[in-house]
């Protein structure tokens, strides 16, 4: 588990660091834990407000309308899969996308899709069950 006191950006924990495969591509079970983490709508949310720039929790409370305790457990969920990082300014946490995950994703979704062009080029559609 990650230690909950904020340290300026720290690196994620073992168990949410990437883990490319041998091609340099997202492995598929890391890529399951990033779209786990992306599927809740509240989070979605939150990496949406992220995308214009690092954001204070307390902005983040506002701007989501959402309880403190709330918006902290989604953050703490993110975090652990490696989207965003945190870092301690005084008594306030700011919050900021990772790019390299966001990027990652991207391109472990790309690859998947382009596999499946080319497998259904290849085959064409599956034959009907008997």
């Amino acid at each position: 588990m990650a230690d909950s006191r904020l340290a300026p950006f720290p690196a994620p924990c073992p168990a949410a660091s990437p883990a490319p495969s041998p091609a340099g591509v997202l492995a598929p079970a890391r890529a399951r834990l990033l779209l786990r983490a992306l599927a809740d709508p509240l989070r979605l949310q939150v990496i949406e407000a992220l995308g214009g720039g690092e954001r204070c929790v307390c902005e983040l409370t506002d701007r989501l309308g959402l309880a403190q305790s709330k918006l902290s457990f989604h953050l703490k969920v993110l975090r652990e899969a490696g989207l965003i990082e945190a870092r301690q300014q005084g008594r306030w946490s700011y919050y900021r996308l990772k790019p390299a995950a966001i990027e990652a994703l991207r391109d472990w979704l790309a690859e998947l899709a382009a596999a499946s062009h080319a497998a259904t080029a290849l085959s064409g559609p599956a034959r009907p069950c008997s």
